[in-house]
């Protein structure tokens, strides 16, 4: 029924564009048939006149009329002539409208057909249309059902979560009454820590004045019997001398790693002298006896040792590696206690903060990080925006860290801040620094081949250290203050050690050692590391060369 009159509304629409088109054409049309009409009133005009003829060319035959019968005769041939014109006019016209019919038939099946080809064409996109409307109802109805199942998951796990975030808050309530509990319980620790670290204090303080009473009986008696104290020094005991002797000679010489030798570092206790190389491994020298003795070897770092450095107590070494780690050994089993990962770059200096349960370190990264060693964790970092070379801690709390860097800056930390304050801008790359005993003074070594003295206490430099030949060897040359500190030591890139008076300003001595290799050859080679003993009498060097040189005194 809708395709009927569908097929009714496009019949329409052509009769309705039919009129529209022949509109245009009915002027044309109405002068077509005035011209048809005047050419037959002229033919009519015309066969009238061929009458006439005719019955003028019989009157006029011969002067004879003619009889009745003729003349009807002549008039019924007239006449039929007549009616034959009429028919052939009314034929010709018929054949015309005929014409015009059939073109007018072949023009509407020409459409009708371009209209079925478009029924077809919608007929078939309708079928199209149909059954995507079927496929996508089908979908809709899939979708629907998914969408049902899709909101009992919901709604079931909305209860769950209802249930879990209950047993959650449950749990943080404990999680928070267990952390109040742990923290008073870390609380009573560091209490006995504390007590614990007073009775050791106090048990050292005791044992070291009992060696500088027997030290001073010792001296007592070697002055009665006006006997000479032998060269060999080492074999004494050494006790808390304050005033610091100049190195003049060689204790002890002796191959100390495999490779390069990048750092050295004196218990502040026992007899030992700590060494990092290339090897990859610290080692502990004893040389009481006169001669070197290996108390151990602390291995596990993947790369070079590039700082080492004991707590106060001595009973722990801390060495910083260029595999982006740093170490924590005991001394008494060379154990490996710790390992401090979390710096991106080589690690070039590290020291215990304060106590033994902090270390600071500074990378190449250009960061400086605080590491708690109870919960072996980073617990700050500091971003200094350049390789950190070397650092110093300015008290035993560990308030304030001192560092030097590669972009010739040195940089101030308190630990309660996390920027640098009051730097200072030096004419080349800082290579360490080192604090005097009274922490008034700090020493810097630069790579313009000069050793700064700065007074912490106006934040300047007071005095610069430097002399003919005197050359800085590598980033990390370490110079080190004596224990009194009227002395300033540093190593040199040919082999020598230099020494200067820090009141006088001058070159008290020049150290040439190393390069000297136990058969004879003399080759000079970069000394990296100078370390001072805590009592002032003996001064460890180490060089490029893995020659460990100890130097005495004369008394």
């Amino acid at each position: 029924m809708e395709l009927g009159e569908w097929r009714r509304n496009i019949l329409l629409q052509l009769q309705n564009r039919n009129r529209s088109e022949t509109h245009r054409f009915q002027d044309l049309i109405a002068q077509h048939n005035k011209v048809f009409e005047n050419a037959n009133f002229l033919r009519n005009e015309n066969l009238q006149l061929s009458v006439q003829n005719e019955k003028l060319r019989i009157e006029g035959n011969d002067g004879k009329p003619l009889n009745s019968t003729e003349a009807k005769l002549h008039e019924e041939v007239q006449q039929f002539k007549q009616k034959f014109l009429v028919q052939a006019e009314e034929l010709t016209e018929l054949h015309r409208r005929k014409g015009e019919h059939a073109q007018q038939i072949i023009d509407l099946t020409s459409r009708l057909q371009e209209q079925d080809k478009l029924v077809a064409v919608r007929d078939s996109n309708l079928a199209e249309v149909q059954a995507k409307n079927l496929s996508l109802q089908a979908e809709v109805s899939m979708l629907t059902h998914a969408n049902k199942e899709l909101k009992y998951i919901n709604d079931t796990l909305r209860d769950e979560h209802r249930t879990l975030q209950l047993a959650f808050n449950v749990l943080e309530e404990k999680l928070r009454k267990a952390q109040d509990e742990n923290g008073q319980l870390v609380e009573r620790l560091i209490k006995y820590k504390a007590k614990d670290a007073d009775k050791m204090n106090e048990e050292n303080d005791n044992f070291l004045k009992k060696r500088y009473a027997k030290m001073q009986k010792d001296l007592e008696e070697a002055c009665r019997d006006a006997s000479r104290v032998c060269s060999d020094d080492l074999q004494e005991g050494f006790g808390p001398l304050m005033q610091s002797t100049l190195p003049t000679k060689v204790a002890v010489k002796f191959d100390a790693h495999d490779g390069e030798v990048n750092a050295v570092k004196w218990s502040p206790v026992d007899r030992l002298v700590a060494t990092g190389g290339a090897d990859r491994k610290v080692k502990l020298w004893d040389i009481s006896k006169g001669a070197q003795e290996n108390k151990g070897t602390m291995v596990g770092s993947n790369a070079a040792v590039m700082a080492v450095d004991f707590d106060t107590s001595g009973s722990l070494v801390l060495g910083a590696s260029n595999d982006y780690a740093t170490r924590v050994w005991a001394v008494a089993d060379q154990r490996l206690k710790h390992t401090l990962t979390g710096h991106s770059g080589k690690v070039m200096a590290a020291k215990f903060l304060g106590d033994a349960s902090k270390v600071v370190t500074g990378s190449h990264d250009r960061t400086l990080k605080v590491w708690d060693l109870r919960s072996r964790a980073c617990i700050e970092t500091k971003f200094a925006g350049s390789s950190c070379n070397d650092l110093v801690t300015v008290d035993n709390a560990g308030s304030t860290i001192i560092s030097g860097h590669f972009d010739k800056t040195i940089r101030f930390w308190d630990c309660r801040s996390e920027s640098s304050a009051n730097n200072i801008v030096l004419n080349g790359k800082v290579t360490s620094l080192d604090l005097a005993r009274d922490t008034k003074y700090l020493l810097a070594c630069v790579r313009d081949d000069t050793l700064k003295l700065i007074d912490l206490r106006m934040n300047q430099v007071v005095k610069s250290f430097s002399c003919e030949g005197f050359k800085v060897g590598c980033d990390w040359s370490r110079a080190t203050f004596s224990p009194d500190g009227q002395y300033v030591a540093v190593g040199s890139s040919d082999g020598s050690v230099y020494i200067w008076g820090v009141s006088t300003g001058k070159v008290e001595t020049i150290l040439k050692e190393h390069g000297s290799t136990s058969i004879g050859l003399f080759s000079r080679s970069a000394v990296t590391a100078t370390s001072w003993h805590p009592y002032g009498s003996y001064l460890a060097t180490v060089d490029r060369s893995k020659i460990a040189v100890i130097w005495a005194g004369d008394l």
